[in-house]
């Protein structure tokens, strides 16, 4: 019996399943693991290749096994599925897991960082409490409509930032250029442009104009690779 060289490790939230072959594809190892003992498991073994379906948690058992000097590669499920021989449990997942992570032509999941999970639960975050006041309102507005009171207004636009791009980057420009009127206005600025269409225009139109200007201003520094610079000097007109 040779060395493990591949282990498919099939992730769940209390019990984690093993299968490991040697060099020749010999299979040495199939083991039930408890979560409390992965990392323990894994850093009595010598750095070998581990494979992981991207599921939920699996971006951290990732890091935390690269840290332990294992290389390891992250999958679509979709992907592995193909490579299910019998029915499904978690045995056999481990081992369709363990065949896909050494196929040439397998496609990998880039692992992410902590910051960039960090990052995104943000986001989600926001949609999610986004959604929940969007259904909120429309539940009012039809509970209003049911007793003959709606208000008599349509919904106000802010309108587009432009024609394309990510709806929900345009959603969050506009927001934080809300933000920052909303500031300007209770405790002044220094830029003489937003001063000037804040005096001209309603504030949800200044933070249209100024969220146009900071998606220009941004994507003029990414395509000349270079860091935003602070104005070292703004005179006011």
């Amino acid at each position: 019996m040779g060395e493990v060289s591949t282990i498919g490790l099939d992730i769940a939230k209390s019990v984690f399943q093993v299968h490991g072959v040697d060099d020749t594809g010999t299979v040495v190892m199939r083991k039930r693991i408890n979560r409390s003992k992965v990392l323990q498991f894994f850093g009595d073994l010598s750095p070998c290749l581990v494979g992981l379906e991207a599921c939920p948690s699996a971006h951290y058992w990732s890091r935390e096994l690269q840290a332990l000097g294992h290389r390891v590669k992250l999958m679509p499920p979709s992907y592995v599925k193909a490579y299910l021989k019998r029915s499904k449990n978690d045995a056999n997942d481990a081992a369709a897991i363990c065949e896909a992570v050494t196929r040439p032509s397998m496609r990998f999941v880039p692992i992410k960082t902590q910051e960039q999970q960090t990052g995104l639960m943000l986001h989600r975050t926001r949609q999610l409490l986004v959604r929940q006041r969007t259904m909120l309102s429309n539940a009012i507005r039809g509970h209003m409509a049911e007793l003959d009171c709606a208000p008599s207004g349509g919904k106000e636009r802010l309108g587009s930032i432009t024609k394309q791009g990510n709806r929900y980057l345009r959603w969050l420009l506009v927001t934080g250029a809300m933000a920052v009127i909303r500031y300007a206005r209770r405790h002044g600025t220094k830029r003489p442009w937003l001063t000037r269409i804040m005096g001209r225009r309603p504030a949800k139109v200044a933070a249209v104009a100024l969220a146009n200007k900071i998606a220009r201003m941004a994507w003029a520094i990414m395509v000349r690779g270079e860091m935003y610079k602070e104005p070292k000097l703004l005179l006011a007109a």
